[in-house]
């Protein structure tokens, strides 16, 4: 299986680190090019490409760059990718911290949906709730006591059974959050976001959660 990664920040840089000890083969992009990822790829074995490189014959392909930064990739960039090419969508919205106002979230547009918006191509919701240093040391084999799992949201069942079989490989319970238009429940303030669940416990979390956002994560 080939992964493309656009971004290699906390979570790109995490989810680079642990799929190539998988023995899969990554590409990675970011917005300084190849040469500034030089070092991760000596480290890792990936293969550092720019952005319109890496999206080439990946099966998957994993947008993890800040939410303000979503409308500066290329608006052609899905062109020739296959309408079957799994994209997941890791970000969260962080106006204050980071992101400034964006005026359609702040309405009550799931982070997620306003993404699938800017990149023209369905996204599947996943690895944002976790710390990133979590997703790299604490993967475990299915069924060991203490195993975390994590939501996957999205439309596309076929996608979205791919993502969760990722998940599992990468050593989390992976649970079904619904479609994208419930993956408010994963986003930042709500019960399960920088939570460590168990499923069960994860279960309970979503269905807990409120649709609005709270001040602190707020414009």
């Amino acid at each position: 299986m080939k992964i493309a990664i656009i971004g290699t920040g906390n979570i790109g840089g995490a989810l680079t680190r642990r799929l190539t000890q998988l023995g899969l083969e990554v590409t990675i992009a970011n917005s300084r090019g190849p040469e500034s990822l030089r070092d991760l790829a000596a480290e890792t074995g990936a293969i550092p490409c720019t952005v319109r490189e890496v999206v080439r014959g990946a099966e998957i392909i994993v947008v993890t760059i800040p939410e303000k930064n979503i409308p500066s990739l290329p608006a052609d960039l899905f062109a020739q990718v296959p309408e079957d090419t799994v994209v997941i969508d890791t970000g969260n919205y962080y106006p204050r911290q980071r992101d400034g106002k964006i005026t359609e979230i702040e309405e009550g547009v799931p982070e997620s949906r306003w993404v699938e918006q800017q990149l023209g191509r369905a996204v599947v919701k996943v690895f944002n709730n976790i710390y990133a240093k979590h997703l790299l040391e604490r993967g475990l084999p299915a069924g060991a006591p203490g195993r975390f799992a994590l939501p996957v949201a999205g439309d596309r069942a076929s996608a979205k059974e791919k993502v969760m079989q990722l998940v599992e490989k990468l050593g989390f319970d992976a649970v079904d959050a619904g479609g994208l238009d419930e993956s408010w429940r994963q986003q930042p303030g709500t019960p399960c976001y920088g939570a460590d669940f168990d499923a069960e416990g994860l279960r309970e979390a979503l269905g807990a959660a409120g649709p609005n956002r709270t001040a602190d994560w707020r414009a």
